[in-house]
C-alpha cells in the first residue's frame, strides 16, 4: 500500500514555474514507477510524465517536451514535476500516481494521490 500526497499546486501567471511534490508512504517507494497526470475540467484525465523506479530514465508526450521535468528522490519518498512556461492551458488537477507497469495510461497505475489544483491566469 502507498498514500501519495500532493502538494505546491496554486495560481500563478502565464510564463511563471510552479514545482510539485509528491510525497509517498512507506518503505517500497522506490520499487514504484511514478506518474503524473492532469485533468481539466469537462476533459479526460492526461498523462503528464513519467519516470522509472532510478530515476534514470523519463517518459513524457511531446506536448510537454522541454516544458515540464519529473524527477525523484528515493531517499525522501518524494517525486517532482518542475513545470515552466506555463499556459492557461495547464490548468487543471494535477495527480501523482504509482504503479508497477507504469506506461502513459492510468491502467499502469494503482495508487493515486489526491490531486492538487494549478490554475494559470492569462
Amino acid at each position: 500500500q502507498v498514500h501519495l500526497v500532493e502538494s505546491g499546486g496554486g495560481l500563478v501567471q502565464a510564463g511563471g514555474s510552479l514545482r510539485l511534490s509528491c510525497a509517498a508512504s512507506g518503505r517500497t517507494f522506490s520499487s514504484y514507477i511514478m506518474g503524473w497526470f492532469r485533468q481539466a475540467p469537462g476533459k479526460e484525465r492526461e498523462f503528464v510524465l513519467g519516470i522509472s523506479r532510478s530515476g534514470r530514465s523519463t517518459y513524457y508526450p511531446d506536448s510537454v517536451k522541454g516544458q515540464f521535468t519529473i524527477s525523484r528522490d528515493n531517499a525522501k519518498n518524494t517525486v517532482y514535476l518542475q513545470m515552466n512556461s506555463l499556459k492557461p492551458e495547464d490548468t487543471a488537477v494535477y495527480y501523482c500516481a504509482a504503479g508497477s507497469t507504469g506506461g502513459s495510461t492510468y491502467h499502469g497505475y494503482t495508487y493515486w494521490g489526491q490531486g492538487t489544483q494549478v490554475t494559470v491566469s492569462s
